[in-house]
């Protein structure tokens, strides 16, 4: 409701056109946003989609909002019923009960003549009666929360005693029992000696508005929590994968017993699509006979659970394999112990025994991709004996295989996320790529050399999946 005191400076209606086209502007956004909220997926475990929902539904809230409001400033003032219209040809206004022209109201009190005039929306607001008529300032608060009283006595005795403006909200409990939030703005109207005459007010239910406001709000602490648990998460499993992979860096040297002594490098490669750290691993272990241990594996899942689950098994492999079990008896343990285990786990695995003096490579592997065997300049993948995926069947068996390695070979270890690349059905691209790195391999200097190229040619394509490398250089 305006304030007579700005009686005397009417506004200027604006350009018909002008209003139609905002108008046609709103409705248009206000579409395509709530096609975007009907197309969202749905998913209350996802926070960032929680809060990309929420976003939409605040969205389309203030732009109907923003519709009516340019509707009303198109439509202008209502005209005035005659007074002496007969009722039988008076037309009854369209009720817009639960639209927004019923969640904005007007009201005016008189301080000196106790009048009180609410409009018919402000009645739909607070769900009071119109025969039971207005309330007046000093009943108004009866229908207020206890908490928000005193604010609104605050607002009410600031805009009367000195004259300032009304502007804050308050929860009133309807005759229905429901609760609504209403933002209250008004102004004092003051008479010709200065003194407070009259007090008009536009009360508006907002309650939707907060509502949509508050869930953006929750879902946005939401996903904030759900950034920082996935960025400890991710700093533990780093952590912790540290700690468990070999601590050497470049090339080791070791098994000199015999005449063909090994020189070992290896990389963890993460996620190029998610950074996600996994359970993919690479070892090589000087073993109390004089043999070595080299394994390469990988587990399912990523996150500290995948990282605990491989430094369990990792840790197990080192022991069984220092205690002189052989590989193949030494994956049955492992299958046994993933089934057991408290976190449920699939596994891909290879382990490999080398005897130095006899040159004999004894391996291995459950479900993994077979060694490559650089000699000559030629390269081939190595047969695979049987073995299904660590922690997929009660009580696999394991078969093993001997390979003799010759002086100047190279064996190349991998997961399978080195060669597998987003978006492909097989990993024959990735393997044609690996093997297409023979000449660089053959004139490398070192192991380190080799692992290097390899990481050159892999390191920054789009890998769905972490990955692990090792390269044996047998010596001369």
């Amino acid at each position: 409701m305006p304030s007579p005191l700005f009686a005397d400076r009417p506004a200027q209606p604006p350009e018909p056109g002008t209003v139609d086209a905002l108008i046609s502007q709103t409705r248009r956004l206000r579409g395509d946003v709530d096609a975007v909220r009907r197309d969202s997926a749905v998913d209350e475990d996802d926070p960032h989609n929680r809060w990309q929902r929420a976003l939409c539904d605040l969205a389309v809230n203030q732009l109907d909002d923003l519709g009516a409001h340019l509707g009303q400033l198109k439509a202008g003032l209502p005209a005035e019923q005659p007074a002496e219209a007969p009722a039988a040809y008076a037309v009854p206004a369209p009720r817009t009960t639960g639209s927004l022209l019923s969640r904005v109201g007007s009201a005016e009190w008189d301080l000196l003549t106790d009048d009180v005039h609410w409009s018919e929306e402000l009645f739909q607001i607070f769900g009071r009666p119109e025969e039971r008529g207005p309330l007046s300032l000093d009943e108004l608060p009866s229908l207020v929360f206890a908490e928000d009283q005193p604010l609104l006595q605050a607002l009410v005795t600031d805009c009367l005693i000195d004259g300032k403006p009304i502007d804050g909200e308050f929860r009133i409990v309807r005759s229905d029992g429901r609760v609504r939030t209403v933002h209250m703005t008004g102004e004092p109207v003051l008479d010709s000696d200065g003194c407070t005459a009259s007090m008009w007010a536009v009360l508006r239910d907002v309650s939707e508005l907060r509502r949509s406001e508050r869930a953006v709000r929750e879902s946005r602490d939401s996903l904030q929590r759900h950034r920082q648990i996935e960025h400890t998460e991710r700093r533990v499993a780093v952590e912790l994968q540290e700690a468990v992979l070999p601590p050497w860096r470049g090339s080791l040297r070791f098994a000199h017993d015999g005449p063909a002594p090994l020189d070992v490098a290896g990389h963890y490669l993460p996620a190029a699509s998610t950074g996600l750290i996994g359970g993919d691993w690479y070892d090589a272990l000087a073993l109390p006979d004089g043999d070595a241990l080299l394994t390469v594996g990988d587990l399912t899942g990523h996150g500290v659970a995948a990282t605990s689950s491989m430094a369990m098994l990792l840790g197990a492999l080192r022991g069984m394999a220092v205690a002189g079990i052989r590989p193949g008896a030494l994956m049955g343990h492992l299958n046994q112990l993933l089934e057991t285990s408290v976190q449920p786990a699939l596994g891909s695995a290879m382990c490999c025994r080398y005897d130095p003096r006899s040159q004999v490579l004894t391996w291995s592997q459950a479900g993994h991709p077979a060694p490559l065997l650089f000699r000559d300049g030629a390269v081939r993948a190595l047969a695979r004996p049987a073995g299904v995926l660590l922690g997929a069947t009660h009580g696999a068996a394991y078969e093993e295989t001997e390979t003799r390695l010759l002086p100047g070979d190279l064996l190349l270890l991998h997961t399978d996320g080195l060669t597998r690349t987003a978006g492909a059905l097989d990993d024959d691209g990735g393997t044609r790529r690996l093997l297409a790195l023979a000449p660089r391999l053959a004139t490398a200097r070192d192991a380190q050399e080799c692992v290097r190229s390899v990481v050159e040619e892999f390191g920054e394509g789009p890998r769905e999946d972490d990955a692990c490398v090792m390269v044996v250089r047998v010596g001369r």
